[in-house]
C-alpha cells in the first residue's frame, strides 16, 4: 500500500525507536493517530503498549525484508545511528549502520512502495563555522568527522532515490537535542539541566564548553513536532531543512539553571565548539510550516515549576 498524494501516512516505521528522539517522536505520532512500528536493537519499552516494537538490525537484509513483508509501512522515520563518540571508537560499525543500514532502508522503501522517507540528519554536516556565521541550507556542507560525513552521504543518496525512484526523501538537520530522559553516557548535561532543577539536595552539572561559547540547542519535544510536520504535510517544497534551533550562550545557560535552583552548580569546561555551527538559519522550515519553538529558558522554567 502506498501513500496517495493528498493523504498523510498512517503507518510509520520509526528506526531508533527506543532512542531519545525516537521515543518522543513515537509517542507524538501515536497521539496523532498514527500506527507506529518501532524498530531498535535495544530491548523494547515495556511501558509502551500502544506501538509495535521490533528488535531488529537495519543492516540485516533478511530481517528488513521480513519486516516489510509482514508490516504495512506507509512512511519511514529514520533515526537509528551510531552517534559521534561511538563512531570514532568503531568506524567499521558506524559505516555499517549509518551508511549501509540507511541504504538498505531506502532500498526497502523503493521495493515496497513507501512514499515518504524522513531522515534525522545533523547540523554537523556543516562542520566548524565561525562564531558570527549563520548557516543556511544553501551553505556548503563540510563535515569533519565520520558521523557528519555519513549524514551527508545519506542525504545525497536519498536525493538519488527521490529523483530516480519516486521516494519522497526529506532530511532534517538537527542540532544538540536537550530535554529530560536522554539516557546519554557522554553528554549527560543535555538532560541534567532539566532533571536536576527539582533536586532537593546539592548537585553538579558539567558542561564542557567555555562560558562565552554559543551552542545550538533544540528541545526533544520540538524536534518531535518538526518530524511530525514533515511526515504529515502532503506536499513538501524542499528535500533538506535546518531544524529550528536556538543559539544559546553557555554562560547564560549556566546562570539560568543556577538561578532556577540555587542548590545546582553548573561547572563549565574550556572547550570551543568544533564540528558544528554556532548559529543557524531555520527560516525555510519556519516559513513553509509556520513553525515556532518554545524558548529553551522557558522550557527550563517550566521544568523548575
Amino acid at each position: 500500500m502506498t501513500v496517495m498524494d493528498n493523504e498523510k501516512p498512517r503507518s510509520v516505521l520509526v528506526t531508533g525507536g527506543c532512542g531519545f528522539v525516537g521515543r518522543a517522536a513515537g509517542k507524538l505520532l501515536q497521539r496523532h493517530g498514527y500506527r507506529v512500528v518501532s524498530l531498535d536493537l535495544a530491548a523494547p519499552d515495556a511501558t509502551d503498549k500502544n506501538c509495535i516494537q521490533i528488535v531488529s538490525n537495519i543492516c540485516d537484509f533478511q530481517q528488513m525484508e521480513a519486516l516489510f513483508q509482514q508490516e504495512r509501512i506507509d512512511a519511514i522515520l529514520h533515526l537509528a545511528a551510531i552517534l559521534p563518540t561511538a563512531a570514532q571508537r568503531d568506524p567499521s560499525l558506524a559505516t555499517q549502520v549509518n551508511i549501509h543500514g540507511s541504504e538498505l532502508l531506502l532500498q526497502m522503501a523503493k521495493q515496497y512502495g513507501v512514499r515518504r522517507f524522513v531522515f534525522g540528519s545533523s547540523l554537523s554536516v556543516y562542520g566548524t563555522c565561525p562564531l558570527d556565521q549563520v548557516v543556511s541550507e544553501n551553505d556548503r556542507a563540510a563535515p569533519e568527522d565520520l558521523y557528519g560525513s555519513a549524514k551527508l552521504y545519506v542525504e545525497r543518496l536519498g536525493e538519488i532515490f527521490r529523483q530516480t525512484h519516486g521516494v519522497e526523501f526529506i532530511s532534517l538537520r538537527i542540532g544538540r537535542v536537550v530535554g529530560p530522559g536522554a539516557r546519554s553516557t557522554t553528554s549527560r548535561w543535555r538532560s541534567e539541566i532539566f532533571e536536576r532543577l527539582g533536586d532537593p539536595g546539592e548537585s553538579e552539572i558539567t558542561i564542557p564548553y567555555s562560558d562565552s561559547e554559543r551552542i545550538l540547542l533544540v528541545h526533544v519535544e520540538d524536534i518531535a513536532r518538526m518530524l511530525l510536520q514533515l511526515l504529515e504535510t502532503p506536499k513538501i517544497a524542499y528535500s533538506v531543512y535546518n531544524a529550528a534551533c536556538e543559539s544559546v550562550i553557555v554562560g547564560e545557560l549556566k546562570s539560568e539553571v543556577e538561578r532556577l535552583n540555587s542548590r545546582v552548580r553548573v561547572k563549565l569546561g574550556g572547550e570551543a565548539v568544533s564540528g558544528n555551527p554556532r548559529r543557524v538559519d531555520w527560516s525555510r522550515f519556519a516559513g513553509e510550516f509556520g513553525f515556532a519553538v518554545v524558548p529553551i529558558f522557558e522550557r527550563l522554567r517550566q521544568s523548575a515549576s
